[in-house]
């Protein structure tokens, strides 16, 4: 497992940042997500390092834009 943090833009509040770690927590082999409202992160564990752009995309997705 490698330990990883991204940017997570938009987000304004508790909702968004459970939005943002129900959506990581979602992808299969990401776990131990930890969601930043204040820094604007995300920090999470991935077993295979494409996931890390697996889940940017679907942050993106869901309307918080992301990046490495």
């Amino acid at each position: 497992m490698t330990s990883v943090t991204i940017n997570v833009e938009n987000m304004s509040c508790s909702h968004c940042s459970g939005m943002v770690k129900k959506t990581l927590e979602n992808i299969a082999g990401i776990s131990d997500v930890v969601v930043d409202l204040s820094k604007k992160k995300a920090s999470f564990s991935v077993k295979e390092d494409h996931l890390v752009d697996q889940a940017v995309a679907e942050v993106t997705r869901a309307g918080y834009p992301a990046s490495k």
